[in-house]
């Protein structure tokens, strides 16, 4: 008898111990009968996530989530859309995106005639004087082309007959060009007898001119400065504003993370302000812009700035501006533009500097960040940073220094990435824009074995992290994962795509905007993937991007974005 009460005893002290390990910490929030994907390998999939003070407290199925539930526990049923983790803009310029939102958007535009009307319009309503600002236009992917073309580029006469009185300035969508008309390049003083001097005195730029010497109203690279310097300032309500807009622009395109590709001194101060009021609205890593040589040895002397409480606002890298874009020619090849024989783009930085950059960050404990789209100046940049490692291995051992965009890479330098542990930060967008024209700028074979090599470079082992560089393309994830695993137009063209060896699949695509995203910038272990301890940061998908058929993908629309468990967008309230 004894024997027996003693098993009994025994079953129920196992059974209550049972009872006790059932028992858990409600969670705040839960999210369930979802198709969550987790970027977790021991659980890729779930169908239910709980969340307590911002982080996971659970992964796993739906009947289990019930454990979950307290009284004050709020349950949001996400009726089988498909949860990620947050979305991560690995290359992105903020302001500019918020000053998009508040200038002439030129994207969309698909001739010289459709630019036009819209600055016709804007001088309408403009005060005499008053500047036309605006950004996207991209005169390779006009149809028609303009009947007057030099070296590649409109002219400006037409565009001073529709706007004599008010300075124009827009900027192209890469960024490393500006059409001006006449009364704003009058302005900077720029004419006929001062053009060449000034051209000797700007590095890596140029001042497109017709056969007489006039300047014909394009300005690439550095020269932008040169009317950009004129533009009135913006005002702190407008600035508070752009900031506002582009917060409000990642929040309804599914983006919980923001890199901040290159903020200078002010930018810095209004992300401080808006953290510190509570406003940021997206989780911000910021690279410091070396075009402010002086900025960069402040932050020397003090150190990075890790915020490891909260993480919304960090900066521990910085951003160098090596060369241009194909799109003007700026990109600084190793041969001749195909379609510009003796031109091969330029630097836009001394290499000496880059090289000293590429040494203090290891030496001051910051990421080196360099744009670098061009094959001769990705080679540039990886010999740099070769000789920094070189000269202190053991600070490089997780130094993570990263190339932006890798456009354009010589065969030879591909293995190189995963072998010194560079990131290569690509944007897998570009291609559906700009392959169908990048052809006449390198020719077949260049671009077949060294242009957009996503997969070449996964299967060398290195890094490989997404983003959509805006305001040069629309923040747009899902635009951006589309390109990824079709390398297609956004249009479907070319059946099975550009150079398809080079597809992402659909789980590296996802990678590149999450885990791999949290990676380059060393946050992996706090946010990127959906497991227990981790930031509650989810994009909701209308549909399995993970499944649904490739044509199908364009037709995908952000349904929530959630940030620290709470919901900073929901589509059925819009």
């Amino acid at each position: 008898m004894d024997r027996v009460y003693s098993i009994l005893l025994v079953v129920l002290i196992m059974l209550g111990g049972c009872n006790v390990s059932e028992q858990h910490e409600p969670a705040d929030v839960l999210f369930t009968h979802a198709k969550v994907y987790t970027m977790n390998a021991t659980r890729p999939t779930a169908s239910a996530v709980g969340v307590l003070k911002g982080k996971i407290i659970f992964v796993g199925s739906d009947t289990e989530a019930k454990k979950y539930i307290g009284d004050n526990t709020k349950v949001i049923d996400l009726k089988q859309n498909t949860m990620t983790p947050g979305f991560i803009e690995s290359h992105g310029h903020f302001m500019g995106m918020g000053y998009s939102e508040m200038d002439l958007n030129l994207m969309k535009t698909r001739s010289y005639d459709d630019l036009l009307e819209m600055v016709k319009e804007a001088v309408s309503r403009a005060k005499p004087g008053e500047w036309i600002l605006g950004r996207g236009w991209h005169q390779s992917k006009w149809d028609p082309q303009p009947a007057i073309m030099i070296k590649g580029f409109q002219t400006n006469e037409r565009l001073n007959a529709i706007s004599p009185d008010n300075p124009v300035y827009l900027t192209h969508a890469s960024g490393h060009a500006a059409f001006a008309n006449d009364v704003a390049i009058k302005l900077a003083g720029v004419n006929q007898l001062s053009v060449e001097q000034i051209q000797k005195d700007t590095q890596g730029g140029e001042i497109i001119r017709d056969k007489l010497g006039n300047p014909t109203g394009i300005f690439t690279e550095t020269t932008q400065k040169l009317i950009a310097s004129k533009i009135p300032d913006r005002t702190e309500a407008q600035k508070d504003r752009a900031m506002e807009l582009a917060i409000e622009n990642c929040q309804k395109n599914g983006i919980t993370s923001f890199v901040d590709a290159g903020a200078p001194r002010e930018t810095l101060a209004r992300y401080q302000k808006f953290k510190d009021e509570g406003k940021l609205g997206v989780r911000m890593y910021v690279m410091l812009t070396g075009r402010d040589p002086s900025l960069l040895e402040e932050w020397y002397k003090k150190g990075s700035m890790i915020d490891s409480v909260d993480h919304f606002y960090t900066i521990r890298s910085i951003k160098l501006n090596c060369d241009g874009a194909l799109g003007s020619r700026g990109a600084w090849l190793l041969e001749d533009y195909t379609d510009r024989p003796g031109h091969r783009g330029a630097a836009t930085i001394s290499m000496d500097f880059v090289k000293d950059v590429a040494e203090k960050g290891l030496l001051h404990g910051f990421q080196v960040c360099s744009h670098a789209i061009g094959d001769r100046t990705n080679r540039e940049v990886l010999d740099r940073y070769e000789w920094a490692f070189n000269q202190h291995p053991v600070l490089a051992k997780d130094s993570r220094y990263r190339i932006e965009h890798a456009q354009h890479l010589n065969p030879v330098d591909i293995p190189r990435f995963a072998r010194l542990g560079v990131i290569a930060s690509m944007q897998a967008i570009h291609l559906s824009s700009d392959r169908p024209w990048a052809i006449d700028r390198l020719g077949k074979k260049r671009i077949e074995e060294g242009a957009y090599m996503w997969q070449s470079l996964l299967k060398s082992g290195a890094k490989v992290i997404n983003g959509t560089d805006v305001p040069v393309e629309p923040i747009d994830p899902i635009a951006c994962f589309f390109a990824s695993v079709t390398r297609q137009t956004l249009q479907g063209t070319p059946p099975g795509g550009y150079e398809p060896k080079e597809k992402m699949t659909r789980e590296q695509a996802l990678r590149s905007y999450t885990l791999d995203a949290a990676y380059g910038e060393f946050e992996e272990n706090y946010k990127g993937s959906i497991e227990v301890g981790k930031a509650a940061d989810f994009t909701v998908f209308s549909q399995d991007i993970m499944t649904v058929p490739d044509n199908k993908i364009l037709n995908t629309r952000i349904v929530k974005t959630i940030l620290g468990g709470n919901i900073v967008y929901d589509s059925s309230d819009q």
